[in-house]
């Protein structure tokens, strides 16, 4: 089944009774809400007012884990729950989710036990659904598995293993299993405002097509608000007065080649100048290097990179590799916002809990979820849901999504090499692929190939070049400067799949090298 905006909108339009549930923002928390109770029966409509994922969902650090920070940190509910939805997540999504190995590199004499104690508590934490034993590493082992480390006062390492994913590969599947499961879903819809009753309950939204500014009217028994940093924004549009919940935090990103990272296996560095971990992780064809936590005053959903966070992190980077990264060296840099929960006491986000939070209106009855993190948005949905199905008065039903396969699933992903986060939809591709130029690459410097963006307009939903290179495929991040050369060459290719003019090429082509001008490094 594809994604078909058109036909979605008109699902909108054409609908005379209350949806069971109306559900604002395709990030993770949405999309996973939209498949967890559309498989439970409840007619469900989402709404997204940009692209699916555009915001935080699409800008993470490639992972699945249960997060050694928060074990740390004494949290360790949140790592044992983390750690059986990992577990899911590779059994739903084979072709989306990964093991990797992390090396912990160890300089000075205590730090091998030390580490090593601490993450055997995670393998005993995660049980059935371990990925692999950590186990000591001897110097020779840790240079082997990362030849480009600095072997300068090594003494050894400890490895363990976690899991890898596609964020926005997965945030697309999501989108499209949600619609398998009878859910509409439409993105560039943007909810402007609240439908009530009389006693002052929300009854519905009302929207705006974004693609034709034609406005609609949307009934639903239970509104949820599942729009991540924006949650705020949708609070106040049912009290303007409404004190903020969400203390909004950026996490930068940097991506560099592949010869930085030249094996398989990632490295972690426990404990940064700012408290937090910094992962090298080999994604893709690249190096994925990051993140900061920088508290910040407003909301964006093309967050910037401030150079104090680039330095920090090629500095921090730095310690750890034998030949240093240079910021001409950068093929992408990129940032997103973490929806944390306010805290009370003041606390640092680094610091503040990753939990999600369900808040219910007490007048209006609108329920808002906020926080949370991609590893666990299938448990963060099942709540949700949950909960609505209480607050909507709806036939109470079982959630089917622990086993429940994501679009895409397949035994034999692994043999699609490059294309295999297509999963079951490869072999679709590779026919287009074989159709006229379109198995070319779209750049010289690029691995995605002109059936992808095609296939991204007419199967997933892209309508954007912004769409077709930052999350139906990944180019603006495996190298922003390539991306935007190529902007032309897609926007006619979408052109011919949408039905668009030359206007509309040349505001695409403009628009994407403005965008991509904030991934770039000086």
């Amino acid at each position: 089944m594809r994604l078909d905006r058109d036909a979605s909108i008109q699902a909108i339009r054409d609908r005379t009774s209350p949806w069971d549930i109306v559900i604002i923002g395709g990030g993770a928390t949405g999309l996973g809400t939209a498949v967890d109770a559309a498989s439970r029966g409840y007619d469900i409509v989402l709404l997204e007012q940009s692209d699916f994922a555009k915001g935080t969902s699409s800008r993470s650090t490639k992972l699945v884990h249960g997060g050694v920070r928060y074990l740390q940190q004494g949290n360790v509910s949140l790592v044992m729950e983390a750690l059986s939805e990992r577990g899911r997540l590779l059994r739903n999504a084979p072709h989306l989710v990964s093991d990797l190995a992390f090396i912990v590199p160890s300089y000075v004499w205590w730090e091998s036990p030390f580490y090593g104690i601490g993450l055997k508590v995670y393998d005993v934490l995660a049980g059935k659904y371990g990925f692999g034993r950590s186990c000591h590493l001897s110097r020779k082992k840790v240079i082997e598995e990362i030849p480009s480390i600095q072997t300068e006062g090594l003494r050894g390492g400890t490895r363990y293993f976690d899991g890898q994913f596609d964020d926005a590969r997965l945030a697309v599947s999501l989108a499209i299993t949600a619609t398998q499961q009878g859910a509409v879903v439409a993105n560039y819809t943007q909810v402007d405002g609240l439908l009530k009753d009389e006693d002052g309950v929300v009854t519905g939204v009302t929207a705006t097509d974004l693609e034709t500014g034609v406005p609609l009217t949307i009934q639903g028994r239970v509104v949820v608000n599942a729009t991540g940093p924006q949650a705020d924004v949708v609070r106040q549009l049912d009290k303007p007065d409404a004190d903020p919940i969400v203390t909004p935090s950026q996490g930068v990103h940097i991506v560099l080649g592949r010869s930085f990272i030249p094996r398989d296996s990632a490295i972690l560095v426990p404990h940064t100048d700012d408290g937090r971990v910094m992962f090298a992780i080999p994604w893709h064809d690249v190096a994925v290097i990051g993140t900061t936590d920088t508290e910040i005053d407003s909301i964006s959903l093309e967050p910037r990179a401030l150079d104090h966070e680039i330095d920090f992190i090629l500095s921090t980077a730095n310690r750890y590799l034998s030949r240093p990264a240079l910021r001409s060296d950068i093929k992408s840099v990129f940032a997103g916002i973490r929806p944390l929960v306010k805290a009370g006491n003041g606390a640092a986000t680094a610091a503040l809990s990753r939990d999600h939070t369900i808040l219910i209106d007490p007048d209006s009855g609108m329920l808002t979820v906020v926080g949370g993190k991609w590893t666990t948005y299938r448990k963060m949905a099942e709540d949700v849901v949950d909960q609505a199905t209480v607050l909507g008065g709806l036939d109470p039903a079982e959630c089917h999504t622990e086993s429940l396969p994501i679009h895409g699933s397949c035994e034999d992903w692994a043999s699609y090499g490059r294309l295999s986060y297509y999963g079951a939809d490869t072999t679709e591709l590779l026919k287009l692929m074989a159709h006229s130029d379109w198995g070319e690459p779209i750049h010289r410097d690029l691995p995605t190939t002109k059936a992808e963006i095609v296939w991204g307009a007419r199967e997933e939903m892209a309508r954007t070049v912004d769409d077709a290179l930052s999350r139906r495929s990944r180019a603006l991040l495996f190298n922003a400067s390539a991306a935007s050369e190529s902007a032309e060459a897609v926007a006619r290719l979408l052109a011919d799949e949408l039905g668009k003019d030359d206007a509309w090429v040349t505001d695409q082509t403009s628009t994407f090298h403005e965008l991509a001008n904030g991934y770039t490094v000086d």
